[in-house]
Order: structure tokens, then sequence, then C-alpha cells
């Protein structure tokens, strides 16, 4: 598996790394042992604790230094770069405040006698990273689990080396022994022999479906706890009373931030009759008004997308999409650029039996679909194999409320696109994967709660 950082505005290579040893993987599990040994048997918070707040110092120091390492890295505008990193320093102070409460010892009240559950560290993680947030996937799993107690080896994506080995460099700066978090360039057969190995009790992964079904089969064979936050074709229903001019507001940063190439970003468009045509009027005037170009220079309004293969993939599903039906209301022509990118595209008339129907378009392209009654608008948001997130978005919040609790998905947002904070738990239910990160549930995922009962 090659290592290398393409940048997808310019097309240059300008990193290669090449793939870790078995013998780097053993010392990295040597190190990571050695280190939960060290943690399982004695405190060490308060010195975990010093050593995130140190993390998030130098990342707030080193902001747009650390934002360029992505922008070249996948093509994200340094803006949303620069913003990334501030969210990850963010996961940094909240897990230092939240660490106490949460692994606390928990007493359990019973009649029999007295009983507390610990909450302790289990072992080495292993951790399978995305590429479309270099820094935030990375930090979302590493920070509460370091504070746990537990090593973390990280394989992350190969089209963005540079950022996974910047983020591990930034943890050992911040005073993080050898063996917290150990970044390798391994190839999946190699995973699946760390997966394997007996000092490994968890597995986690942000990616494909495709992705989470081949480590998810390593991590059972295994019987080792994993968790999954896999694809979404997220709905966003639109309620009759919506208020069109805040509408046309939220449109960029629910499809078009990070070009598009977000899980949890709003794919599927379900508008009522009422707003049907002016909503897909206002979504056209939103895509022709962005500007594509350079991702460094702030007056770029929309990256490249992150690779050449990303790229073609997303036509490959565009062209399935029209040639089984589907209208082409706005883009889908050439950019005449020489980066990555993809014109902004809205698709209409996509019918239940187009192949592209429960398919998640990754990239910046918006289907709509419209609807008679709220009843077939909740149906049409339920017919996905997916369940990541949705929108709910309309005047009238208690029944927006309602509306959200009838959503097959991890997440709902009523009146905003997506978002993720430190203290908002992430994940989805169905093909979207299963168990959550962030929060005191992402704190918790690969925690031992163990059980201490002393009979009277």
């Amino acid at each position: 598996m090659a290592y290398k950082t393409v940048n997808p505005y310019t097309n240059e290579v300008e990193h290669e790394y090449e793939q870790s040893s078995n013998q780097e993987v053993e010392q990295a599990l040597a190190n990571g042992y050695r280190l939960y040994q060290q943690w399982r048997a004695g405190d060490g918070l308060a010195e975990r604790k010093a050593i995130i707040t140190k993390l998030g110092q130098l990342l707030r120091e080193r902001r747009t230094e650390l934002a360029e390492v992505m922008t070249r890295d996948m093509g994200k505008l340094i803006g949303e770069a620069e913003g990334e990193v501030d969210l990850c320093a963010s996961f940094c102070d909240y897990y230092v405040e939240k660490a106490d409460e949460f692994l606390a010892p928990e007493p359990i009240y019973t009649p029999s006698g007295n009983a507390y559950v610990l909450k302790q560290a289990s072992g080495i993680i292993m951790a399978v990273e995305p590429w479309n947030f270099p820094f935030y996937q990375i930090a979302r799993v590493f920070i509460p689990n370091f504070l746990v107690g537990n090593p973390m080896i990280l394989k992350d994506a190969s089209n963005c080396p540079t950022s996974a080995k910047v983020f591990a460099d930034l943890v050992s700066e911040a005073g993080a022994p050898d063996g917290s978090l150990t970044n390798l360039f391994v190839s999946y057969d190699q995973v699946g022999d760390i997966i394997a190995d007996k000092r490994v009790q968890g597995v986690c992964l942000t990616g494909s479906e495709r992705g989470g079904q081949s480590v998810a089969t390593e991590a059972a064979r295994n019987l080792k706890k994993n968790t999954m936050e896999l694809g979404g074709n997220d709905a966003f229903l639109v309620m009759p009373d919506a208020d069109i001019d805040k509408l046309e507001e939220v449109i960029p940063s629910a499809r078009l931030y990070n070009a598009g190439q977000v899980c949890t970003s709003s794919k599927r468009f379900i508008v009522p009759d009422n707003l049907y045509d002016e909503f897909l009027a206002r979504a056209k005037k939103v895509f022709a008004n962005v500007k594509m170009g350079d991702p460094l220079d702030r007056s770029t309004t929309l990256a490249p997308m992150n690779s050449k293969r990303a790229k073609e993939k997303l036509q490959k599903q565009v062209d399935t999409a029209i040639e089984n039906g589907a209208t082409v209301y706005y883009g889908n022509e050439p950019v005449d650029l020489p980066g990555q990118f993809f014109m902004p595209t809205i698709l209409t008339d996509i019918t239940k039996d187009n192949p592209i129907f429960d398919q998640e378009l990754f990239g910046p392209v918006m289907v709509v679909y419209k609807y008679h009654n709220l009843d077939e608008a909740i149906e049409l948001a339920n017919d996905s194999s997916y369940g990541l997130g949705n929108t709910i978005f309309g005047e009238d919040v208690k029944k927006a409320r309602e509306v959200a609790a009838k959503i097959e998905a991890g997440m709902s947002w009523i009146n905003a696109g997506w978002a993720s904070l430190p203290e908002l738990p992430f994940g989805g239910v169905k093909h979207s994967g299963y168990g959550r990160e962030l929060a005191k549930q992402g704190m918790m995922s690969f925690v031992n709660e163990h059980l201490v009962y002393e009979a009277e």
C-alpha cells in the first residue's frame, strides 16, 4: 500500500513514506503493552491530563501551520482546516475537564452488600481512520482513550499520511511516552495481524461500509470489541412551514462543506411540493456562486475533491444515475482547473429502482426529492440502508421534534446542518455502523467496567 501526499490542487506528489516493517509493528505492540501495564497498575491520570492540556496548547499555537498540512494532504479549504484544528483543541479541553467525573468509580446500591464499578483501561486499541478530517478523526478516538489509559496504534488513510505523522509527532512533543499513539504505515494484512494480537483489546474504525465489514470481520474472528462509524446517506427533511431564506443560508454548510465529503453532510433533500420549485432555484443560486480554486487562498469557497480516484468514482455514480432516469437540474459539467474539482451538481427524479437511490454520493452532489405529506417524507427518509444523521428544518420546533423521533438514525439536527461537538455523542445505526464516539459514551467505548462486590 503506497502512502503518499498527492496535493489534490496541484496534482503533485509532496511526500512519500515507506511501509512499516513487521519489526516496527512488533515494537509498537511491545511499547503499547508496556505502557498499558504501567497505566493499569497505577493512577497516572493527572499526568495524562497535563499532556492533553499541552496538546491543546500546541494545536492552538500552530493552528494555521497544522491546517496547511491537512490542506496539502487532502485539499480542504484552509479556513475549514483551521476550524478542524480548533475543534481538536476543544476535545482536549472537554476531556481534561470531564475525565475525573467520567472515570470515577460508580456505586451500585444493593441490599445484599456493597458494590461499585471501577472504570479501567482495557489494553491497546487499533484505530483505522479516514482522510476527510485528518486530525479530527484521530483526536476524537485518541484523546479519550489516552486519558482512560488505553495506548493506541493508528493506521490512517494512505492519501493523508503527512497529517497522521504530524499529529502523532505533536502528541509526542506534548510529553506523551512512547507507545501512547503510534502511527504506522501498514497494509491491511498487517492490520489483521495487529487485531489478532492478544495485546490488542479493541478496534475502532471510521470509513467506508466495505472497510468496516473487513475490519469488523477480523475483530469478530478474534473476539475483539469494536466500534464502526461508516457511511451515511443523510436526509435533510424540509417541513412545509420552513423559512426559505433561512434554508438558503444553511445549504452551503449542509452540502458543500469539505467539498461535500462528510459522512454526516446532507445528501438527500426531501422537500414539500409547496417549496420544491423555489428550493431548487435557491440551491442552484448557491451552487452557481461557489468559487473553485486554490484551497490555501482564503477567497476560495469550494475545494477540490481529495483525489483523482474519488472524483472519478463520483462521476461514475452521477453518470449511472442519469442513465437510469435522473435529471440534471444543475451542474455536471467539466471544470477547467488542474485540480480534482467536481462541479456542484443537483439531481432530481431519482426513483427507487435507480441504482443510485441507496448509494452515498461523497462529494458536491445534491439529490432532491418532492413529497406531498409528512408520512411520505418520513418513509422516504427511512428508506435507506444507512442511518447516520439527518436534519429536520421548519419553524414549528415541536412538530420537528416529533418528526425527528420517527427517523431511523443515530443523530438528528433541527434547523441546522450536521454538527460535531465534544459533548455530543456521534454514531449511527443500520449500515452506518454501531457504537459511539465523543461525549461520555465515546470515552466509555473501550473501558473495562469492572464490578467489585462485597458481601455482607
